[in-house]
This record gives C-alpha cells, structure tokens and sequence, in this order.
C-alpha cells in the first residue's frame, strides 16, 4: 500500500490523501486550500495525477478543506463514487453549491470594481460544477463495510467535530490503513464525541491543535459577558461563524442566554443562506447531535434566518443591540465580509471569533492585532472591540487528541500528522513519543510512503 500526501501538510487545509493498493486508487478527502496566497494558488493548479484514473474517494467530513475540490475534481474526469455518510452527503449538497456560489459573486463583484489582477477574475469553480458533483455521492452509515475494488474496503467510526463527521477504517491486501479526519470533543454541547476503538496498523491523524490547549472557561458566562456589555453601548455583536457546526452551537448558546435571563432580549439574527439550511439538518439527523427537537425548534423560531440578498444588506444599517451570526468563519468571503465593512470601524460593536483562525485569513490577521484589512480592495479599520472565545472549538486540543489516541485498539506501526501549522504538528509529534512512546512524522506536500 503506498500513502500519497496531496494536502494538509504544513498547513490546517486542502486535505488530499490519495490511497494505492492492488492497482486501486482511492481518494480520501479532496479539500480546498484556504488561507495564504502562496496556498490558495494550488487550487488552481493541475491534478497531481489524473482524476479519471481515481476509483472512489471517501470523504471524512463536509468542510470545504475536505470537500471544497470535489466540484473541480469532476470537472477534470472524475467519474467514481463519492463515499460519504448520510449527513455529510445533505451538508455537502448544501456547502458546495453555496461555495460555487460565492465564487462566482465575488469574481463578479471584482470584474465590477475593477481590484482583481486577473481580466476577467473568474471563479475556480461554479454553482452549477458544483451541482454536477452532487450526483456522484454515494451516502454510507457508520460500521458499514464499503468494498472499494478488489483489495480495498472501508467504513465509518464517529469523529464527532459536527454533523456526520466520521473516521476512516481503510484495509488493504496487506494492512490497514486510518484517518482521523477532524476530531471534535467529548463535551461540545450539541455534537455527540468521538467513537474509540479505531483499530489500524497505520494512522493519520489531525493536529490542528497540536500545540495548544483550549480555554476551560464558561462559554456561556463568556458570550453573556461579551453581548451584555455590547448591549450597553448600543453596538452589535458580530460572530463570524462556520455555516456547518459552529453556527448552530453559537445560536444554542445565545437563545439559552436569552432564555433564562442572563442577557437582554434582543434581535438575533442568521445571515448564512447555508446556515439556515444546516440548522434544518439537526431535525434529519438527531443521532449525531444532543439536542432534542424540542429545543431546536425553540430555537429556530427565536431567530431571525435571513434569506434574501436585500434583508441581508438591511443588516449593514441596524442599530444595536442586536446579535448577528454570519458566515464564514475566518472572514475569507460570504456576507460577513459586508457586515466587517460595516460594522468593524464603529468602537460601539464587538467582533467574536470563535473558532480556529489560520495563518494568513483576515480572521487570523485581526486576532493578531492588525488595525486595518483589506476587503473588496478597499481598507476597513478595525475599530470595534474584537474578542476571542476559544472553548468554542470543534477541534479537540493537544489533550483530547492524546486522551483519543490512549483509545485505540492497538498502537499503529506508523503515525503521520497532518492538518496541522508546522509548530503546531511538531508539538503533538513531541508529546506523543514522549506521553506514548510511539514514533510519528509530519510529511511534507507530495510526499509518498510505503506502507
């Protein structure tokens, strides 16, 4: 069996791990690189092998860093199954139109300002590419055995991290092969964690947050902290959120808030089209998640879920107080980035992350301090209060990561850490010989191993 490295090395995206056993390609992961210009420009570069010679890949879970490439994928041949369990697949169907989407609005929105390089700017992929990859997906349950050619099958282990995410268990002719893909944590308060007994002989495993461990504070008293004293100056709380996971958690949080009486009631509002179809989700796959019906319903009928491009648009001129919820994550693109022009250089309003920023998005340049950041061409100061909430991760920490390994059924032969800053790889490399005993590398871009 040969492991070939074709992503998230040195870097926490574009997860690409491409399988060789038996003359049976298989592709685990195909996800976008983000961040950095230097690693946005792979997305544009060709295949390293052809797509069209790939059996199947097998998606861990539905981020764009593990997904955001298969549209592309498509495109250039692939003709295979998709492997995904069945709520990764209905998050997939919502992500990566949506992700063609704003690929196409922004290369829109370039041509009409006139700040691209490239003439004309145009989209990596489009909505309707991303469409045409949806046909390939092939939905798998968890400990479902999945056949992938003659020598080579796989199936599911719970990853927890957010709906549907799942570990991989590849067996070959002769050994055995596993991906961690992103590990969430025993105590998300809406996710359910991270299955044991992931029993491989050899593993590749996440290391996001190698290096560092998460805040144990009261989430909950934190946001409560942040919005009540937002409120009294009559700003906004602005949360950049990931649609998929983060979102839903944040807007928990806050109803619960609002709820029991710890903050004021006040506007809430959901500016992701891709959001508001994942909240839905929660309904279609309770197995996956802690909430009840019950308490999701509550809160989708407290919250304002904003559709249209003009209600979106009306938030940029809203007085405080007011909560609202945008996407993306690390402010690489969507609608928040309107809601920053807006909002960041007004003292009155609060930005909060709340999830892992990498190196080289806006996200991560604001939590560093920066005072102003380029959106659109043009520089927004960064005048509003800008405030971090760790604990929120969907990541496990160092410890989580090392509490997960204790669990496996048998120590693996080999290790490889991946999706992970180098110093932050390097770190969990360091901890694991030392607090296990075993050895593990972090592999470079191309890099293939024998196994």
């Amino acid at each position: 069996m040969k492991l070939h490295f074709l992503g998230a090395t040195g870097t926490v995206t574009g997860s690409k791990y491409l399988v060789e056993d038996a003359g049976s390609r298989i592709l685990v992961d195909c996800g976008l690189f983000q961040g950095y210009k230097h690693l946005r420009k792979r997305n544009w570069a060709p295949f390293p092998i052809d797509p069209s010679s790939i059996d199947a890949v097998v998606i861990t879970h539905a981020h764009l860093d593990h997904t955001g490439y298969l549209p592309l994928l498509v495109k250039k041949g692939f003709s295979a199954p998709i492997y995904a369990t069945p709520a990764t697949a209905a998050l997939a169907g919502i992500l990566l139109p949506d992700s063609g989407r704003i690929q196409e609005e922004d290369a829109e929105y370039a041509n009409k300002k006139g700040y691209s390089k490239h003439e004309p700017a145009l989209p990596l992929y489009t909505e309707a590419d991303a469409l045409s990859s949806l046909a390939h997906f092939s939905p798998v349950d968890l400990h479902h055995d999945v056949q992938l050619g003659a020598a080579l099958s796989f199936r599911y282990l719970r990853a927890g991290h957010i709906l549907g995410a799942a570990m991989v268990q590849l067996t070959g002719s002769e050994t055995s092969l596993g991906f961690t893909g992103d590990l969430g944590r025993s105590d998300d308060p809406v996710i359910s964690p991270p299955e044991s007994g992931l029993g491989v002989e050899h593993l590749v495993c996440e290391s996001t947050y190698g290096n560092r461990l998460h805040e144990h504070e009261d989430v909950g008293e934190r946001l409560r902290s942040i919005i009540t004293a937002t409120s009294e100056r009559g700003g906004i709380v602005l949360i950049p959120s990931f649609a998929v996971g983060r979102a839903q958690t944040v807007l928990y949080l806050v109803h619960s808030l609002m709820e029991n009486g710890s903050i004021p009631k006040m506007p809430v509002y959901l500016n992701s089209p891709m959001a508001v179809a994942t909240t839905d989700l929660y309904l279609r796959f309770p197995n996956d998640q802690r909430l009840g019906r019950a308490e999701i319903a509550d809160m989708e009928r407290d919250i304002h879920l904003v559709r249209s491009v003009d209600e979106s648009k009306a938030l940029n001129h809203l007085e405080g107080p007011a909560v609202i919820v945008s996407a993306s994550g690390m402010l690489t693109g969507g609608r928040v980035l309107h809601h920053l022009i807006s909002m960041a250089p007004d003292p009155r309003n609060t930005l909060v992350m709340v999830g892992y920023q990498a190196a080289g998005t806006r996200g991560r340049r604001i939590l560093d301090g920066e005072q102003k950041v380029k959106v659109h061409g043009e520089w927004v100061p960064i005048n509003c209060h800008v405030e971090d909430i760790g604990g929120l991760s969907a990541h496990a920490d160092a410890d989580e990561i090392l509490h997960f390994l204790g669990t496996l059924a048998h120590p693996p032969q080999s290790m490889y850490l991946t999706h992970g800053e180098p110093d932050s790889a390097e770190a969990l490399r360091v901890r694991i010989q030392h607090e296990l005993g075993w050895e593990a590398e972090t592999p470079v871009l191309g890099e293939i191993v024998s196994l």
